[in-house]
């Protein structure tokens, strides 16, 4: 099984709470994805395209793959930081 999301990435727990009340207010995920994200994937609204298991982190991938289609995860915290997903597909 594969899937398709997104995601913002940044340093500090805080910054991923404040990104997600402004996703809960109505913003842009791909908006916030390229004015916070750290992640390369900014310039692309944070678009990881299509992924199956094994070729994320474990803690990414089980957060990403419990989302049902159109939710955004709490702060989901890996090595390189704190990431919001966003499943679309």
């Amino acid at each position: 099984m594969k899937i398709k999301a997104k995601h913002i990435l940044v340093k500090q727990e805080f910054e991923a709470k404040d990104i997600l009340k402004k996703l809960e207010e109505g913003k842009s995920f791909e908006v916030l994805a390229k004015e916070h994200s750290l992640c390369p994937s900014n310039v692309e609204g944070g678009d990881l395209g299509e992924f199956g298991k094994g070729s994320m982190v474990q803690s990414f991938e089980d957060a990403a793959f419990e989302l049902k289609v159109g939710q955004i995860s709490g702060p989901v915290r890996t090595q390189f930081g704190y990431h919001l997903i966003f499943r679309y597909a």
